[in-house]
């Protein structure tokens, strides 16, 4: 069995279907439904047992879990506005250091979804190298860098696999509110005003909507993710740190006209100030860098899938944004 942590999520719902295609159900899916729609996730996917995250660590303690093939944790709080960074760290941090410990200790395989925010303002590249030289905006990604640090610390890079997520978008991120991405906001202020709202600039080096980020599709991020999980079945298996984004970075005016594109209609942005709360945090620009894990691929007769951004927006746009939404 696996164990898919935040698998009723976003990235995690889409995995659990990319599984599902390679015929793996033999799945315990540990999430929290809440109160919003991110159950719809979870119909049509087929899977052993839903469990909470409370559920699944109170069997790790009594060690009733049984045989597992592989712990893949992509649950955790998302909200890169969270400011309890106590709350953050207990639920990204000890709580990851205590399944990892878990799977350690028994030689299961653990892949993790680290998070591009622990790059901070990009002053020291978008490469993976030395974690702590990092410097974090925000308590969300000090929660990452946390545990990307502990791995590190302990020389665990050989025994674990953990993925630096960039800006994904794409079906599934409906529940995730003021989180979800811009292309899923723009479609709806598109459909309710005929525009989109961006923020201007706060920095000399970019024009307004000119920030550029690395924007990658959920439908490529799933098919990398399930590479990496069947090759822990190898004697190769790939371990390490690794960026999942697109390689390219790209403006969110290129972004926008690209979702304007894809409900023919003719680009119409307008730039808004930037909250107050937000200018010491944001990211004007990220861009990973692919080559180490495309190296892994190409080492194994494989290519990471390269969805442009534009083709990307328009299978998003036109196959699942309708009403009601689809889900994958």
């Amino acid at each position: 069995m696996i164990v898919l942590t935040g698998g009723a999520g976003f990235i995690g719902s889409i995995l659990l279907w990319r599984l599902n295609a390679a015929g793996v159900s033999d799945v315990c899916v540990v999430d929290r439904l809440g109160e919003n729609a991110k159950w719809k996730n979870l119909i049509g996917k087929r899977f052993r047992y839903l469990a909470t995250p409370e559920e699944f660590l109170s069997g790790i303690e009594h060690d009733t879990i049984g045989d597992l093939e592989a712990v893949i944790h992509f649950g955790a709080r998302t909200d890169t506005t969270e400011r309890n960074a106590e709350f953050l760290a207990s639920n990204n941090y000890r709580y990851s250091v205590r399944l990892a410990e878990y799977a350690l200790s028994r030689g299961i395989p653990f892949i993790y979804a680290s998070s591009a925010s622990v790059y901070g303002s990009g002053e020291h590249g978008w490469s993976v190298g030395q974690t702590h030289q990092l410097r974090p905006l925000n308590p969300y990604a000090m929660s990452k860098y946390l545990f990307d640090c502990w791995i590190e610390e302990r020389g665990l890079l050989d025994q674990v696999c953990g993925l630096r997520f960039f800006n994904v978008f794409g079906p599934n991120e409906y529940h995730k509110g003021v989180m979800a991405s811009m292309v899923f906001k723009s479609f709806g202020q598109i459909q309710r005003t005929g525009r989109v709202h961006l923020f201007e600039s706060t920095s000399p080096e970019y024009a307004n909507g000119e920030q550029q980020r690395d924007f990658v599709y959920v439908k490529d991020v799933a098919e990398i993710v399930w590479q990496i999980v069947y090759t822990q079945r190898s004697e190769r298996p790939i371990r390490g740190i690794y960026n999942i984004g697109s390689g390219t970075a790209r403006s969110w005016n290129n972004l926008a006209r690209a979702v304007f594109a894809a409900m023919d209609r003719e680009p119409s942005i307008v730039y808004i100030p930037m909250p107050e709360e937000l200018r010491g945090q944001y990211q004007n620009f990220t861009q990973a860098d692919m080559k180490p894990l495309a190296e892994e691929f190409r080492q194994r007769g494989w290519q990471l899938p390269t969805t442009s951004l534009e083709d990307a927006v328009e299978d998003y746009v036109r196959n699942h944004l309708v009403c009601p939404w689809q889900y994958l």
